[in-house]
């Protein structure tokens, strides 16, 4: 039986904070996450070679044949059907990137254990170029696309629930797809320059407009009079509302109440209080620099807009602004008067008047209130995650390391 494995490289630790409590395989673009997406290409099962401190959340599993992909690629068919042809010992590589590789079972178990295996012969790549995700940006970046490749993907030979008569739609028909249990009335859609499509039991409660390309995900809502427009991926059991522009949303998070949001990646688990603006363009219309985790500084981008970045587990007060381009760490507590600082370590609580660290057993006990508000509980899997990533990210909490 053949398995599929995607595989973290050093371009996790670019993707960070997003990749503090995921493998880059797990990120949401587009309709789909990227495993899902190569699920879907190559009908396999998948799972996740990924850092140590992530693998008993997301363990992997292989068998006497496997295809190896690395996370940070994204499929297409003409990449699918080559990585379909390879044999074991065989691998694909880009520009010095290791694309995909097949191995066998012995081969994998040493790669598991940090062992030896026998080398494999790379064919380059030499005209085909993948497409990738490299940090953040590229995240919110390349949602359109995907979300017009992911619902070609899905839609195929199925059909659409039909909009009931209180809704106007605007634009050609077949670029709105309404899967099962789809509630909606009094909205309007326009599909004239990308298709929406509403996930299983998804809510579009009365007076939501929406521009395509657009996807909303399974049992998730969209709040009365929202405005959100195209390259906005709603994830699973979100609520979201206000003005949402060229946004991903990760799963359970919520954006339920006016304010602005515009070319941003959300995480799980996060919570945007009311009235909570964040800037994704200068004053100035200049380049936006934002905090790499690789450079321990921040970066130039290269972009005029870039909004925010927020880890898994951080949660916004109402009433917060926030400057451009600023970063989020995981279990985070923003609030207060003011903008704060453009770089906003994991498990601190404060803002622009001070930061002080978020204590360990108080972020926990959030996080457990939160799932259990969703019929969920928190593992004990996810309690040694938060251990971990306490200890991993102190460096960035200077106080806690001052005299030391």
């Amino acid at each position: 039986m053949t398995k599929l494995i995607l595989f973290d490289s050093d371009v996790r630790n670019h993707l960070l904070p997003l990749t503090y409590s995921r493998p880059v395989g797990d990120l949401r673009i587009g309709i789909l996450t990227i495993r899902e997406k190569w699920e879907q290409h190559l009908r396999l099962s998948g799972s996740f070679l990924t850092d140590d401190s992530l693998r008993a959340l997301f363990p992997v599993s292989y068998g006497d044949r496997n295809i190896l992909v690395n996370g940070c690629v994204l499929p297409d068919e003409e990449l699918a059907a080559l990585v379909l042809d390879l044999d074991p010992g065989q691998a694909y590589r880009k520009d010095g990137r290791l694309i995909a590789t097949c191995l066998d079972k012995a081969a994998v178990e040493a790669l598991v254990n940090d062992d030896v295996f026998n080398d494999i012969k790379a064919f380059e790549l030499s005209d085909y170029t993948p497409q990738t995700i490299l940090r953040p940006a590229d995240i919110f970046g390349q949602n359109a696309a995907q979300i017009r490749a992911d619902y070609d993907l899905l839609t195929k030979d199925k059909t659409s629930g039909t909009p009931s008569a209180t809704n106007t739609i605007i634009g050609p028909a077949e670029n709105l797809f309404l899967e099962e249990g789809v509630t909606m009335e009094a909205c309007v859609l326009n599909v004239t320059e990308g298709p929406i499509y509403l996930g299983k039991n998804s809510t579009l409660l009365e007076g939501a407009l929406l521009r395509g390309p657009i996807a909303l995900g399974e049992r998730s809502t969209i709040k009365m009079g929202a405005k959100i427009y195209g390259g906005t991926t709603i994830g699973p059991d979100c609520k979201v509302g206000g003005e949402v522009s060229n946004v991903v949303f990760h799963g359970n998070s919520n954006k339920g109440h006016d304010g602005y949001l515009g070319n941003a990646v959300i995480g799980q688990w996060c919570n945007i209080g009311a009235d909570t603006n964040a800037s994704n363009l200068k004053n100035d219309y200049g380049e936006v620099r934002v905090w790499s985790y690789v450079e321990e500084k921040f970066a130039d981008t290269g972009l005029q807009f870039h909004g925010l970045i927020m880890a898994d587990h951080a949660k916004l007060a109402i009433n917060t602004m926030l400057n451009t381009g600023t970063v989020i760490g995981f279990s985070a507590n923003v609030y207060g008067e003011g903008f704060p600082r453009a770089f906003i370590p994991s498990f601190v609580w404060g803002g622009a008047g001070g930061m002080v660290t978020y204590r360990l057993d108080k972020a926990i006990a959030t996080a457990e209130r939160v799932v259990a508000r969703r019929h969920q509980e928190l593992t004990e899997a996810d309690r040694a995650l938060f251990t971990t990533l306490f200890e991993q990210t102190s460096k960035w909490r200077k106080w806690e390391n001052a005299g030391k």
